[in-house]
């Protein structure tokens, strides 16, 4: 059984216009999309800026309500729960964000960024056990312990999605949504975080969707890819097959806009 399923699903932004802001369309952010995830699998979701990709995976995490469709999490749909039904659920589904300037609090230490989950999540953890934990998890992610006595701008932006790395595995879950965890790093840095991630998934077994514009990095990352465009799959296959015989056009334009090293 898949991990995850995603059937017919689909995400529509309704538009208002005129005088009385009536509804006069909407826009099809993901349009009848499905595909499967295995457990431990690595699947990338590529697509330029506004493809839907990014509403894909928000959507299965219940961050973005679905207009239709199914996303079955071990079998089960998931859309339907209500947040308590849902909650309990939450911890196995995590996601990284692109951001690893907003998506931490700069009021926060690192180790109170680190506990919260814990508190949520696993309330009957004490408290010299959940500071255990936050060590164990910097360690993960290649950061000292000391790191948790830190707020996050006394960090590098490499540093940062180290951090926000350790705190979507606090939980322990089955399955991530790296939400392009690594455009907003330079260059020299995107590849150290997408080694820790791939070190992580050996280590760990966890199942990742991968969204990113970059078809370099996905190539490296992913089992399977699938490309977005204007809401829609217009190509799906193992990664190899999409990197040495494209099939769609727009799938070839991507690749054509991947720089290629000179002999």
């Amino acid at each position: 059984m898949p991990l995850i399923s995603v059937r017919n699903l689909r995400t529509w932004f309704p538009v208002f216009g005129g005088v009385f802001r009536r509804r006069t369309g909407e826009i099809k952010a993901v349009d009848d999309v499905s595909f499967d995830i295995g457990p431990g699998q690595t699947v990338g979701l590529v697509g330029e800026s506004g493809s839907g990709k990014t509403t894909v995976g928000r959507t299965l995490l219940k961050l973005t309500p679905a207009t239709s469709g199914r996303v079955l999490y071990e079998g089960r749909d998931i859309l339907p729960l209500g947040e308590t039904e849902f909650r309990p659920l939450r911890k196995d589904l995590q996601m990284i964000f692109q951001d690893p300037f907003g998506s931490l609090n700069p009021r926060m230490t690192i180790g109170a960024i680190l506990a919260e989950p814990l508190e949520i999540h696993f309330p009957q953890m004490t408290k010299a056990d959940r500071r255990e934990r936050v060590a164990e998890l910097l360690g993960l992610v290649g950061l000292p312990a000391d790191a948790m006595g830190r707020y996050p701008h006394e960090f590098s932006g490499g540093q940062r999605q180290r951090i926000g790395i350790a705190r979507a595995l606090a939980v322990k879950p089955k399955f991530i949504v790296c939400d392009e965890p690594v455009s907003a790093l330079d260059v020299s840095v995107q590849a150290q975080i997408v080694n820790l991630l791939q070190d992580l998934q050996e280590q760990l077994g966890i199942a990742y969707l991968f969204i990113a514009h970059d078809l370099a990095v996905v190539q490296h990352v992913s089992d399977h890819v699938i490309v977005m465009h204007r809401g829609k799959i217009v190509e799906s296959a193992p990664a190899a097959a999409i990197y040495d015989d494209p099939q769609h056009e727009y799938t070839k334009k991507l690749l054509s806009a991947v720089p290629k090293l000179a002999a």
